[in-house]
């Protein structure tokens, strides 16, 4: 007979999926309280998964699409009490119930992953117009994770909702810079059409590149307008901080901190991320994390 799966099993499961994969976030999960890093943890094994389903290049579109779905019904299906072994889906059961996520948030979570499969199996990059449709793509893929992680972190001002859907902005923009060479070379350009043009650089150009090759000074510049504009939505996180509760604070500022970190490596490489892909050194990542937990210890020695 096989043992029922046990609650701290599966958000156990979460954390190690998180601590393998997460990378920036999970040096943020450590400076939380445990039951709220347990919650963060089900949370970013809940979003890697419906990630890994979409991105799996080994598989056509259409048979990552019937993946996605299945798995997302059989989700539903938990969401309306039925039994499952699935370590994820039973710790984010539990994590939206007792920080009151609304499913809806996490619908919205599968529904950005999705949106990188709309080229998929098409000649045609996948791009976007303008900065107002790039923005509704990050809010899908990165602001509603800050929308939900708000909810575990806690929280009683309603403008935290707005200040989370920013940084998360922020944090997408980031991406999109380190990521600009890898994305091209799978047929996705996240900067907008019309900052390409404003600086005359052609998508092709970008699309069929020498991947090592330096930027050029257009290039250089878009990124540049780029980093900027990521830099004044970093500014939201800077108010959103005050508005958490003070136990989650810290982890708030370490998550923040280490991505802005990669925004100012990129920038202090003259933006040249086609021959290496930029990245906070493990040992900055730790004086982060030493800083936040300090900081924990301190709001706790205080409570």
């Amino acid at each position: 007979m096989t043992q029922a799966l046990t609650l701290d099993e599966a958000y156990a499961a979460c954390c190690a999926i998180a601590k393998r994969e997460a990378k920036n976030f999970y040096y943020a999960f450590i400076a939380l309280p445990a039951a709220r890093k347990n919650a963060i943890c089900a949370i970013y094994a809940f979003m890697r998964k419906a990630d890994d389903l979409a991105d799996d290049e080994s598989l056509p579109h259409q048979e990552r699409r019937r993946q996605l779905d299945a798995w997302l019904s059989d989700w539903r299906a938990v969401c309306q009490g039925a039994p499952t072994s699935d370590p994820v889906f039973f710790a984010v059961r539990d994590a939206t119930q007792r920080f009151a996520i609304p499913l809806t948030l996490l619908d919205e979570l599968v529904a950005g992953t999705t949106m990188d499969l709309k080229s998929a199996g098409s000649a045609a990059p996948d791009t976007y117009a303008t900065f107002a449709d790039l923005y509704g793509y990050c809010y899908l893929v990165a602001s509603v994770v800050g929308l939900v992680c708000i909810r575990i972190f806690g929280y009683k001002d309603s403008a935290a909702e707005k200040l989370a859907e920013e940084t998360g902005i922020a944090f997408q923009l980031t991406n999109i810079l380190r990521d600009v060479a890898e994305d091209a070379a799978r047929k996705r350009v996240y900067l907008p059409l019309e900052d390409l043009a404003a600086h005359n650089v052609p998508l092709q150009a970008l699309l069929q590149r020498y991947p090592a090759a330096p930027p050029t000074l257009a290039e250089r510049a878009l990124l540049a307008a780029i980093a900027e504009r990521a830099e004044q939505y970093y500014q939201s996180a800077k108010k959103l901080l005050p508005l958490i509760d003070r136990e989650s604070r810290p982890a708030l500022w370490v998550l923040v901190t280490i991505y802005h970190a990669l925004l100012v490596r990129i920038r202090r490489a003259n933006y040249d991320v086609f021959s290496r892909r930029a990245s906070v050194p493990l040992v900055h990542k730790l004086a982060i994390l030493a800083v936040g937990m300090m900081r924990m210890a301190v709001v706790r020695l205080f409570r």
